[in-house]
């Protein structure tokens, strides 16, 4: 442990070589100074510990000085005796409103001065341990805010991207295990586009309360799904419903993929379509699938950013899909080349003329688990 610096400010040089010489047999560092003005410079220069500061000097008294040294702030817990050979009784008051904490008459009591200095650098000990944990203490609160805010950031990031992104998906985007999904990039992804097949006719007929309890069904059963296949959900406009795969992070089986999805869709479909009729409901689901490249990124203004994904893959899905019949789950002539030995079961079901594009499209019928 370092040891304490005292300054020792008197204009005569015999009395703060005696009083210095004894600090410093008793391990105490020491400054001198012969003048007030001396004294404020050190202290300015090299701040101690502790001030053994003479009363009646010449320019600045001792008075003064510590008046100086109590309008700095910085300062005002540092120990200041006042030494004078006045009359002690009238004096005290003087130095006490000064801003000192101790007095000695002259001549000094040695065991007196060592008794006050041990006793008053203890209680600056104490102070700066103090200040210390404050200054701690204040850090870790920064920290800590800085922590609560930071993970209250990445609960509401983890939030908006469920939305499109199973939770597993989401924690890596935030956690940096992927790229910004949200940074608009180009990808090869393959696209589900699924609609239920008499929606329209059911809306026309139905309470807006059946409507809504339908749909609850639908999307509960749908998006079980895409969560567990580890799909992106694009969208859900109602009945219709889009999600791709191999974005934002990419899979090595899109296509394949996309369709054991659309078939687990179409069988849970099934079982709720049997519940759907038997309350006068007739609702089957259609699906297309394509695969191709899209642009990708965030689409929308601040406040409200969507999951977008642009292209002809996303026009020849959603055609696809519009072609399909309750139960079906049609795909293009690319997907159905990237499914090879998966065991999937298709069959051709022509060249389809589809709006948009100026030549017939060759599609495929997945019929495997139907």
């Amino acid at each position: 442990m370092t040891a304490a610096r005292i300054l020792v400010v008197d204009d005569v040089a015999l009395n703060v070589k005696l009083i210095a010489d004894l600090l410093a047999v008793k391990g105490y560092r020491t400054t001198t100074a012969s003048s007030g003005a001396e004294a404020l410079a050190l202290l300015a220069a090299e701040p101690p510990d502790l001030i053994l500061l003479d009363v009646m000097m010449p320019g600045l008294s001792g008075y003064d000085v510590c008046r100086r040294i109590r309008e700095d702030p910085a300062h005002a817990m540092l120990p200041i005796v006042l030494i004078t050979a006045l009359d002690p009784a009238q004096e005290r008051a003087k130095g006490l409103d000064a801003g000192a904490d101790d007095f000695l008459s002259k001549p000094v009591n040695q065991a007196e001065l060592l008794a006050r200095v041990r006793s008053l650098l203890r209680i600056k000990s104490l102070y700066d341990q103090v200040l210390q944990q404050r200054a701690e203490l204040a850090e870790l609160n920064r920290t800590l805010e800085a922590r609560v805010a930071a993970g209250v950031e990445q609960l509401e990031k983890v939030s908006r991207l469920k939305r499109f992104f199973s939770p597993q998906l989401a924690e890596l985007i935030v956690a940096g295990g992927a790229d910004d999904p949200l940074r608009s990039h180009r990808r090869e992804i393959t696209v589900v586009f699924l609609d239920l097949r008499g929606f329209t006719a059911f809306t026309e007929t139905a309470d807006p309360e059946d409507v809504m309890g339908v749909l609850g069904e639908y999307h509960a059963a749908i998006g079980a799904l895409v969560l567990q296949h580890e799909a992106t959900l694009e969208r859900f406009t109602g009945d219709g419903i889009m999600v791709f795969f191999n974005d934002p992070v990419p899979v090595a089986d899109p296509s394949p993929r996309a369709v054991r999805m659309a078939l687990e869709m179409q069988r849970a479909i099934g079982r709720l379509a049997d519940g759907w009729k038997r309350r006068g409901h007739e609702l089957t689901m259609g699906v297309g699938i394509a695969q191709g490249f899209a642009t990708i990124g965030g689409i929308g203004f601040p406040g409200r950013i969507d999951y977008g994904a642009i292209g002809t893959v996303t026009n020849l899905a959603a055609r696809l899909c519009g072609e399909a019949r309750g139960g079906e789950i049609l795909v293009s002539q690319r997907v159905h080349a990237l499914l090879g030995e998966g065991g999937f079961s298709c069959e051709p079901a022509g060249e389809l003329a589809l709006k948009g594009f100026h030549r017939p499209v060759p599609a495929f019928r997945v019929v495997d688990g139907l």
